[in-house]
């Protein structure tokens, strides 16, 4: 059995009392309160997918390198961001099964369509260390997208959509989405699919691995970010 990670949501600072800074995670209209530790761990995972060992390792880098003890154990800090919902897995057979598990119930929202969030995400970059300056400008810089990732981009523009949303609009060749009739129609308009089970319905479709590997793209290289389907 294959498990991966990912952090969902977007990184923001606050100013809290005696004008400290305070990181803060927002997913959907929610917002929440993170300790060192906790922030150390959600960035790694933000815009990367990693087997738990993977996580561990570059977090022990990162503990070194700030020279950071934490008192509470690395498994811990994982399960708490698991249970608040800061951070999201997938589970299956394969890698494959584990990524389509992964992504199919979240949430797409790309970040080129805004200029703002594309500046937080920037100073974000630099802060946490995770790029350097000619690195995070890229944010700023248009990217040569597949065809299928172009696609994904312009359907996530229209409407907030799950991966699996997203399958079944390119399986049905679905292009307009300017109304919530529309939208209601393309992916509920038959007599079997529901919210709850469209993720295993598109699992069967031919459009899934194209898709899925697009929107796996998109968010390694910081085109999107994910939200939580319960909180969307």
């Amino acid at each position: 059995m294959t498990t991966i990670y990912t952090a969902v949501g977007r990184f923001q600072k606050r100013q809290g009392a005696g004008g400290l800074s305070c990181p803060i995670i927002t997913v959907g209209q929610r917002e929440y309160g993170v300790d060192l530790q906790e922030m150390i761990l959600w960035t790694i995972l933000n815009w990367r997918i990693l087997k738990a060992e993977q996580l561990e390792g570059l977090y022990q880098e990162k503990c070194l390198e700030v020279n950071y003890q934490a008192n509470r154990p690395f498994d811990g800090c994982l399960r708490r961001l698991l249970q608040r919902g800061l951070v999201v897995s997938g589970s299956g057979q394969t890698d494959e099964d584990a990524l389509y598990h992964l992504l199919s119930c979240l949430y797409i929202v790309p970040i080129s369509q805004s200029i703002p969030l594309r500046a937080a995400t920037f100073l974000k970059l630099m802060l946490s260390g995770k790029a350097t300056f000619a690195q995070a400008r890229r944010l700023f810089k248009k990217n040569t997208l597949s065809d299928c990732e172009r696609r994904v981009m312009e359907l996530s523009k229209q409407a907030l959509l799950s991966t699996a949303e997203v399958i079944k609009c390119v399986e049905k060749d679905a292009y307009d989405l300017s109304s919530s009739t529309k939208i209601m129609d393309i992916l509920y308009g038959d007599n079997e699919t529901t919210s709850d089970n469209i993720a295993s319905i598109a699992r069967c479709f031919e459009s899934r691995q194209p898709v899925i590997l697009a929107v796996a793209n998109l968010y390694l290289r910081q085109q999107i970010i994910f939200e939580r389907g319960d909180l969307a």
